[in-house]
């Protein structure tokens, strides 16, 4: 398939087939789409939490406004962002941009002095909101690479963030769930699958200047 029709292909999966899982090299090629997904600043003040674990996608639906995709899924992708972005993170993040490129400090300074005074001026809920805003970017990414590699896949705002956090441990971790993705492969009775995409036109939804 082409993109185009990739993208058309895809859909919100409402039925999984439990039976079917992602192999290893496609769970691979999505955390490596995860990692190169472009972010603000390239701070990348996100993580992903791959669960395969079906005790747990079990105890998670009654979290996830009771939708089963959650259980059934081969996967699930909980994108989550970094609770603290601060000054330590972000020398961090220099640190490595230090080892790759090999930059001089005195030409990393006057970026780095920038992004530490930038972000110490913001409030929590200012640093929060931007970082969710990456995740949002990242869910998009990877909907289209699983598009691409025929996975089905189901992006969920519908969950309980609080008790995603709180049974998977992310609190420890420094971490809050922003988005869900169930994915795997959809049943064949799944209805939603046959269903034409409902869209706006291209000449009423883009604009030419």
């Amino acid at each position: 398939m082409n993109i185009i029709e990739s993208l058309k292909w895809r859909y919100a999966t409402k039925k999984f087939d439990a039976t079917k899982k992602i192999s290893d090299t496609k769970l691979s090629l999505l955390k490596e789409a995860f990692t190169l997904t472009a972010t603000s600043y390239g701070l990348q003040p996100v993580k992903l939490m791959v669960l395969s674990n079906k005790v747990m996608q079990k105890a998670l639906v009654p979290h996830s406004y009771n939708q089963q995709q959650v259980a059934q899924a081969s996967h699930v992708l909980i994108i989550c962002i970094e609770n603290k972005i601060n000054e330590a993170y972000i020398r961090s993040y220099f640190e490595d941009v230090k080892n790759v490129r090999g930059t001089a400090d005195e030409i990393l300074d006057p970026f780095r002095t920038y992004l530490i005074d930038h972000f110490s001026e913001k409030t929590t809920e200012e640093v929060k909101e931007w970082a969710v805003k990456q995740a949002y970017i990242i869910l998009g990414n990877l909907l289209t690479v699983c598009a691409v590699e025929q996975i089905d896949a189901c992006p969920m705002e519908g969950f309980v963030p609080e008790k995603y956090d709180e049974l998977l441990g992310l609190q420890e971790k420094d971490l809050s769930s922003v988005l869900v993705m169930p994915i795997g492969y959809r049943a064949e009775d799944d209805m939603f699958a046959t269903f034409k995409k409902v869209r706006k036109s291209i000449e009423s939804n883009v604009l030419d200047y």
